[in-house]
């Protein structure tokens, strides 16, 4: 399974489920960068640089990013949902489907919300 770098703003609940199922994340308050106002484009830099995936709920500038510049080691957006044990399940088994997570864009979508850029 890919190691995950999760953005400030990402929800903690989301986080401690995942590592109950296995995934290693690392949230950027973990490391150091909370309340510091870092960009996207250097929360991406900082996972590249750690081999680690990004995780956000800032779907539209993380999509940018990965258009602007794929050579990254995974993004991973979500739609915002309070469901947490089901927004959990749906990260898992998107993580669990591919062999790596090198260059992708994985969009998590709630059931019943349109796909947005």
């Amino acid at each position: 399974m890919p190691n995950i770098y999760a953005d400030e703003n990402y929800p903690y609940a989301v986080v401690l489920r995942l590592r109950a199922l296995g995934h290693d994340v690392l949230t950027a308050r973990e490391d150091g960068r909370a309340n510091q106002k870092i960009g996207d484009a250097d929360v991406l830099a900082r996972a590249i640089q750690l081999g680690r995936a990004v995780i956000s709920e800032n779907r539209r500038d993380f999509h940018r990013l990965h258009l602007l510049d794929p050579n990254h080691a995974g993004i991973i957006t979500n739609t915002y949902d309070p469901d947490y044990d089901a927004l959990t399940a749906r990260i898992h088994a998107a993580l669990t489907a591919v062999p790596s997570l090198d260059g992708l864009l994985i969009r998590i979508v709630r059931p019943g919300r349109g796909r947005k850029p």
